[in-house]
């Protein structure tokens, strides 16, 4: 259950001091253990409770999580390790039509890169809202024969016309007050098949005036014929989440159960729901409660599962693992790391305030954490040409660069030098500007972990561009040698040699989004999107990185981070992708 990097100091947030408050009051210290993972039976062991308390992260298995998800995961996951507790992963699997077991997978998977799992006191903590169904039909049934809910054969249509406005009560369905037993009969023919998808619904019986729209008689049971990837074509009824989702909390012993904002108007149904269960002996107390914070809202993305749809589907990215894409599974191939995500989750906080996370945050703990982690390289991603004319022909000899300038203990590298190199197209200028101090006729740099070189001259092709860069080399100037300082210069530039130097391709990642709120205003959101989101380059690489693995990271030198792709890679080919730039290039 722990992520491998635990904070020293938790930021304090609002649902800490409830967490912390709860303990202290001995909230739920009368909490028995519900019996084993996945058992939806209520009866107690007769044990107390280990866990001092219990969260959960419940994603539906409908798409990929995204970063949104990464914050809730953080922080259900955390509030859970930092407490004594457990943290229960759930999959809220109620809508069969969407949910696939490729999306099951990925969220584990995803789940797990984070740095948690569902491990703790003994037992794997891994549910699945569907294994309940069975007693959820049980609680359906009592709550229609204690008189709390009812079938409705209006249309669809016809309840949405009833069910009112914001400002207009709503109007009791025509089949409100039929008897309880006449409801009962009903539903077990919705269970057994015996009405088409859509000709009735069961509601629960609440207030049509209730000022709060959810409390109107909800829906808590559609017919749905669709085969469910966990419990097949055993049902063909199947509970609505906001019925669902407290009576999993209830099962599994949930204490807090934290939502994000969508949901507060939900909390007084979730309340309802447990309580009328609790009077019926369904459930038991003390029952779980439900908070809420505020969602992710990060500038340059969208976090919209529908948006997110249309950008795979209609070819704007090459998939749900696409870099440029927020979701998780894109962050890390894109070569985010979990310890950048769960230091932005850590850094935005947790609040009930709606607010917009600039971009730039998560980009800035990416480059904090991959400083940390990463080896440097060198690669140059725009060559040209370089000869040392007096450099010996068919020569080669070794530099020697750190493999992390703050960690001496991870020891040098050899990087080959030889009479031909490829340096940066940005690091000569024929007629330099004001304050250029890299290459150009008659002017000396160092050649990172190298010489002392000075500029002799240049060839152009016919169409007057620079092709090759000419230079002498200064024989006594080695870096590391004792004669190194005895020219001073004010320019350094990295190369690598011709002769040994890896081609690859690499791709230079930036924002999907060239506006920070796309589609903000009348615009269509894919109109935003940034032409510039991805160069796709073949670069000059110092042959170590031959030998990069796929999700191997690397600083290179002046560019940025950058990942060998953990999909498009092979054995001796890496194919590499910029995580990030050294530094902000969006600043305005």
């Amino acid at each position: 259950m722990s992520a491998d990097k635990t904070p020293v100091a938790p930021a304090s947030n609002f649902i800490r001091h409830i967490v912390e408050r709860d303990i202290e009051q001995g909230t739920y210290a009368s909490r028995q253990w519900c019996g084993e993972p996945g058992d939806a039976s209520t009866q107690a062991t007769g044990q107390p409770d280990p866990a001092k308390i219990r969260t959960r992260f419940p994603p539906e298995p409908n798409g990929y999580l995204h970063i949104g998800h990464a914050k809730s995961i953080c922080l259900n996951f955390g509030l859970a390790r930092d407490y004594q507790g457990v943290c229960h992963m759930r999959f809220d699997d109620t809508n069969p039509e969407k949910e696939e077991q490729e999306y099951v997978d990925s969220i584990k998977d995803s789940v797990q890169w984070l740095g948690f799992g569902w491990e703790a006191f003994g037992h794997s903590h891994l549910y699945y809202a569907s294994n309940y169904f069975d007693f959820m039909y049980r609680a359906a049934e009592y709550l229609i024969t204690s008189g709390n809910a009812y079938v409705d054969q209006q249309s669809a249509e016809e309840m949405r016309i009833n069910r009112g406005t914001l400002t207009e009560a709503g109007k009791n369905s025509p089949w409100r007050d039929r008897p309880a037993d006449e409801n009962l009969a009903l539903f077990r023919e919705m269970r057994d098949g015996k009405h088409p998808d859509g000709s009735m619904v069961l509601r629960a019986k609440i207030d049509m005036a209730s000022p709060n729209i959810n409390l109107r008689d909800p829906a808590i049971y559609r017919i749905k014929r669709a085969t469910h990837h966990n419990t097949g074509d055993t049902w063909c009824i199947y509970p609505m989440y906001t019925y669902a989702h407290p009576l999993e909390d209830a099962l599994e012993g949930i204490t807090h159960s934290i939502c994000t904002l969508e949901f507060e108007d939900q909390r007084p149904f979730y309340d309802w729901v447990l309580e009328k269960l609790a009077e019926g002996g369904l459930l038991a107390h003390p029952l779980p409660k439900q908070y809420e914070f505020s969602r992710l809202n990060l500038t340059y993305v969208v976090l919209s599962k529908r948006k997110l749809i249309e950008l795979v589907d209609g070819g704007h990215v090459s998939g749900w693992d696409d870099p440029r894409l927020p979701t998780l599974a894109g962050a890390r191939r894109r070569g985010y790391t979990p310890e950048g995500l769960r230091l932005f989750a850590d850094r935005i906080g947790v609040s009930k305030a709606d607010s917009w996370i600039e971009y730039t945050i998560l980009e800035d703990c990416m480059r904090e954490t991959l400083n940390e982690s990463a080896e440097r390289r060198i690669a140059v991603l725009d060559p040209i040409k370089l000869v040392i004319d007096n450099y010996p022909e068919g020569q080669s000899e070794d530099c020697f660069a750190p493999n992390h300038p703050q960690k001496p203990e991870l020891g040098k590298r050899t990087v080959p030098l030889s009479r031909e190199l490829w340096i940066e197209r940005e690091d000569f200028m024929e007629v330099p500007s004001k304050g250029y101090f890299r290459l150009f006729p008659d002017n000396t740099v160092r050649l990172r972990y190298g010489y002392v070189i000075k500029c002799t001259g240049f060839e152009k092709d016919a169409d007057g561009n620079v092709t090759v860069v000419h230079c002498d080399y200064l024989p006594d100037t080695k870096s590391g040698t004792p004669g190194a300082d005895s020219i001073k210069v004010k320019g350094n530039i990295h190369w690598v040699s011709a002769s040994h130097a890896y081609a690859a391709e690499v791709r230079l990642y930036d924002r999907l989004f060239k506006e920070a709120h796309p589609g903000s205003g009348d615009r269509n959101y894919l109109d935003d999107i940034n032409p510039n989101s991805l160069t796709v380059i073949t670069a000059q690489l110092e042959p170590a990185l031959k030998e990069a693995k796929p999700e191997d990271t690397f600083q290179f030198e002046r560019h940025g981070y950058f990942v060998a792709d953990k999909k498009d890679s092979v054995e001796g080919k890496p194919v590499f992708n910029r995580t990030v730039t050294l530094r902000d290039a969006w600043q305005k």
